[in-house]
């Protein structure tokens, strides 16, 4: 802005900053066509995955809107978009946009976090061991956003869903730690005690499956729950629209299946089985 002829005044408040002096308007801003197009569709799927964003999302995108050339903001304003639910995405609930910047600038500054773990509901427990973190990566997957952590209250690598953590930023800092196998995706894929739960659908059973539970995290779908039972043993809690739904999910890992609960998710096991016997 400084070589710029728009005049700036500097304001006079605790926040500071500056103003845009009378008269003048923001020159274009310089952006490509799909560069335009880009800036429209995120600010407008952004509050899908954050509390309390729809409306400064919105307000952002009309900012940005009107500083764009008149062709590209043509472009900008041809692109509304109305974002419909697929329930094969097994959403999660949004996160509150402040514990998302306290998580990111921790991450940024590689600063100490402070958090307790909440309830699956979001409310905190009566009483919680305050965790030490020092967060080193910020991940969105499968709709969840979660951070990657070393936590130095047990001693260990962790991966936590944002929005079963109520953080609290300090000022401490830390150093780099090398992840395990130093693969960030197959970390996080394969950490079966994320913090994940099971989504709230029609129809929720589980199954004890003989595969090790790091392999079954990796390929259950979002809204469901893995617990390590041994080495070659794990329990999968899901759920579906359906009782054959939750069946067929279960199939999918193509290994022995025990103690499925409850009754109709065994019943449609032997259905789903006897339907694909039938087929010639």
């Amino acid at each position: 802005m400084a070589t710029t002829p728009v005049r700036l005044s500097q304001r006079a408040t605790p926040d500071g900053g500056y103003l845009l002096g009378t008269g003048h308007t923001l020159p274009p801003l310089l952006f490509d066509h799909e560069q335009a197009l880009a800036v429209a569709v995120a600010l407008q799927t952004a509050p899908s995955t954050t509390y309390g964003l729809q409306d400064d999302t919105a307000r952002a995108l009309a900012t940005v809107t009107q500083a764009m050339p008149l062709t590209l903001r043509a472009a900008m304003e041809s692109l509304r978009l109305t974002r419909l639910q697929n329930y094969w995405e097994f959403p999660a609930p949004p996160i509150d946009s402040a514990a998302l910047s306290v998580i990111g600038t921790a991450v940024r500054f590689r600063h100490l976090l402070l958090a307790e773990f909440l309830h699956p509901d979001g409310t905190r427990p009566d009483f919680a061991p305050v965790h030490r973190l020092e967060p080193h990566h910020l991940v969105v997957w499968a709709g969840r956003w979660y951070v990657v952590a070393y936590d130095l209250t047990v001693s260990r690598w962790r991966v936590h869903r944002i929005d079963r953590l109520h953080p609290r930023p300090t000022t401490t800092p830390f150093g780099p730690r090398v992840l395990p196998g130093e693969d960030l995706t197959e970390f996080v894929t394969s950490s079966h005690d994320r913090g994940d739960h099971a989504a709230d659908w029609p129809c929720t059973g589980y199954a004890v499956l003989a595969l090790p539970a790091q392999v079954v995290a990796r390929w259950a779908p979002g809204g469901s729950v893995v617990d390590h039972l041994g080495p070659e043993r794990c329990r999968l809690t899901l759920g579906a629209w359906s009782w054959a739904g939750v069946a067929g999910i279960l199939a999918t890992f193509d290994t022995p299946l025990t103690e499925v609960e409850p009754a109709a998710l065994r019943t449609a096991c032997h259905d789903l089985a006897q339907r694909y016997l039938s087929i010639s």
